[in-house]
């Protein structure tokens, strides 16, 4: 993969968006794509002969329109460009794509990670470890209670809390968040363009989310609410965070699709326990009936998850924005000589080798990008050939 550029490299962010606003075009073309061509540029310039022999005629037919002239698709860039370079929000608006320093690598590892995001707040928030609370909209007094007190003791201890800022358990979950008073808290992914608020009344939480924290769509520009982004937005809850907790959810309901997804994705899944009487219990018991790790306390989420807190210094958080891009050869080959045909987690890599995640996942992202390894479910990755 290529150096990350700087985030006021218009062409190149206008590129990596023509390529994510680009229907029929399959993530695995690409990361072949970019693999062999190593930029979005590159890869709009090529020839329908170039694309083909790397990938397929299909795809080359896709990135050949999305080089094409397109009034939509230009005006979709224009908006995001204009958005991004607005003076008023000067250092405090990002677009980050794959290849940019501050794009979360774990977020890499589920199966369909957005080309590109769009982040209003600080972006090293979304390195973090970090913890996705869920639940119901409709969520009862006590639910809302303990939303607000599992994220205020996770965020008091360095842990920065994910939702989705809907009403009920997420916006309690922000709040909880937001009371520890230590910047990167809480990430709140939206199912809309990042130029829009919904619910409208939790504009304001908007704000203070990202200015203790982070925003983030990967939407264009004026999406509007439509049903169909929510699970979109659900996995990246998930996709960003280490493990979900479910507060309470019904037996029917989008937080049990998130902790499903969660669970494809190799995260674990927490569930609070309640009253077998309560209708907003039962998702929750579902869940634990079907292995998820029931939780009384904060501490109960940390150590299942297994955080090691002990290097999170708030006064030393800006440093998640750096990415070591140039790993040594020694650690190049080091993660490749501890795969084989047998899948292997992040865990074991990092056991085997001794290196820091961050080294791993970028290598690993190099190698998928070559082809010579392979993204498994549940987070786990194959040495190929």
């Amino acid at each position: 993969m290529s150096a990350s550029k700087t985030p006021l490299d218009t062409e190149h962010i206008a590129a990596w968006l023509h390529l994510d606003y680009t229907r029929d075009l399959p993530l695995v073309a690409v990361r072949a794509l970019l693999g062999q061509l190593g930029t979005a540029q590159a890869v709009l310039a090529a020839t329908h002969k170039q694309l083909a022999d790397i990938t397929t005629e299909t795809a080359a037919t896709a990135i050949k329109t999305a080089a094409a002239p397109n009034a939509l698709r230009a005006e979709l860039v224009a908006k995001a460009l204009a958005w991004l370079q607005d003076p008023h929000y000067h250092g405090t608006r990002h677009i980050l794509t794959w290849d940019h320093a501050a794009y979360p690598k774990h977020l890499l590892t589920i199966a369909d990670p957005p080309l590109s995001l769009f982040v209003q707040g600080n972006p090293a928030a979304l390195a973090q470890p970090s913890v996705g609370i869920v639940g119901a909209r409709n969520a009862t007094a006590q639910g809302v209670a303990n939303a607000r007190m599992f994220a205020q003791s996770l965020a008091d201890k360095g842990v920065t809390v994910v939702s989705g800022m809907a009403l009920g358990i997420d916006a309690a979950a922000h709040e909880g968040a937001l009371l520890c008073g230590l910047p990167l808290a809480t990430v709140a992914v939206i199912g809309t363009g990042i130029d829009r608020v919904y619910p409208a009344a939790h504009r304001d939480l908007a704000h203070r989310i990202a200015a203790q924290g982070a925003v983030v769509s990967e939407f264009p520009i004026g999406t509007p609410p439509l049903p169909q982004n929510f699970p979109r937005r659900n996995r990246l809850i998930s996709g960003l965070s280490r493990g979900v907790l479910v507060v309470e959810a019904a037996l029917r309901s989008g937080s049990l699709i998130t902790a499903r997804v969660a669970g494809e994705q190799g995260r674990e899944v927490l569930a609070i326990p309640g009253s077998i009487h309560a209708p907003l219990a039962k998702g929750c018991h579902q869940l634990i009936k079907q292995g998820a790790k029931l939780v009384e306390s904060a501490q109960d989420v940390i150590e299942e998850l297994g955080m090691n807190l002990g290097a999170v210094q708030p006064e030393n958080q800006a440093l998640a924005l750096e990415v070591d891009q140039k790993v040594s050869a020694h650690s190049n080959d080091a993660v490749l000589a501890a795969l084989s045909d047998a899948p292997s987690s992040l865990d074991q890599i990092a056991t085997v080798t001794g290196l820091p995640i961050a080294d791993i996942m970028a290598r690993l992202t190099e190698l998928e990008l070559f082809g010579e390894v392979a993204l498994l479910a549940g987070g786990r990755y194959q040495r190929l050939g």
